[in-house]
C-alpha cells in the first residue's frame, strides 16, 4: 500500500537533516508490511521497523518521537486523503466532510490492514491517545469551525449547541460504519444526512440549497 499524498503532520519541525519523502515512504510502508505479516503493535519495535525499511533507527527518531506517533501516520497513509473544503457554504463544506467520513468507512470495510490497525489502536490506551490527539480531534475541530462559520453567516440558528450539532451530523455515518458494518453507505448518504439535519437547525428565513 502506498503512502497517501498530502497527509497532515502532528510532530513539530524536523530536527537535523531535511525530511525526505522517499525515506518517510519507505518507513511507513515498512510498518505496513509488518502489519500485513501479522506483527502486533506490541512487537512493532523501532529497531524492527528500521530493519524492514532499510534505514537506521536514528532516521526514524528524527521524524517521529516514538512508535505511537509513527503508527498514527501509518493510519493516515492507509486512509483516504483529507478533503479540501470548497468554502462556498456551510452545507457544501459539511457534505464534503461527511463524504470523507463515508469513504473512510468504505475503506475500513475493504482493507484488512485498516481493520487490523484500528483494532490495535482500540487495545492500546497510549496509542488511542496519540490517534485521538493527532487524527480525531483535528477532524472534529474542523467540523466545529464549519458550524461556527455557518452560525455567523446566518446558515444555522444562533441558539444551536454546536458540539451537539456536530455529533448529529457525524453520528449517522459513524453508526453505519462502526456499529452497523452491514448497513449501506450509498453515494448520496452525506448529502441526505446534511440536508435532513439542517432542516431542523436552519433559521426560519434561511435560504435553502
Amino acid at each position: 500500500m502506498s503512502l497517501a499524498a498530502g497527509r497532515p503532520r502532528t510532530d513539530g519541525p524536523a530536527r537535523g537533516r531535511p525530511r525526505s519523502e522517499a525515506v518517510e515512504r519507505a518507513i511507513i510502508e515498512g510498518v505496513m508490511k509488518l502489519l500485513e505479516d501479522g506483527v502486533p503493535f506490541a512487537e512493532l519495535s523501532i529497531e524492527r521497523v528500521a530493519r524492514t525499511a532499510g534505514v537506521g533507527k536514528a532516521t526514524i527518531y528524527r521524524r517521529w518521537a516514538g512508535k505511537e506517533e509513527l503508527f498514527v501516520d501509518v493510519v493516515r497513509a492507509a486512509e483516504p486523503a483529507e478533503p479540501e473544503l470548497p468554502g462556498t457554504s456551510m452545507r457544501d463544506d459539511l457534505v464534503v466532510l461527511l463524504e470523507s467520513l463515508r469513504l473512510r468507512g468504505l475503506a475500513h470495510r475493504s482493507s484488512a490492514i485498516l481493520h487490523n490497525v484500528h483494532a490495535q489502536i482500540k487495545s492500546s490506551p497510549k496509542l488511542w491517545e496519540a490517534y485521538h490527539a493527532g487524527v480525531i480531534l483535528p477532524r472534529r475541530n474542523l467540523g466545529l469551525e464549519v458550524l461556527r462559520r455557518g452560525q455567523r453567516d446566518g446558515e444555522l440558528r444562533t441558539d444551536v449547541d454546536l458540539e451537539l450539532a456536530n455529533d448529529m451530523f457525524v453520528g449517522p455515518i459513524l453508526v453505519r460504519s462502526v456499529m452497523r458494518p452491514d448497513a449501506d453507505l450509498p453515494d448520496d448518504l452525506a448529502e441526505r444526512v446534511v440536508d435532513t439535519v439542517l432542516a431542523g437547525l436552519r433559521p426560519p428565513d434561511a435560504t435553502r440549497p
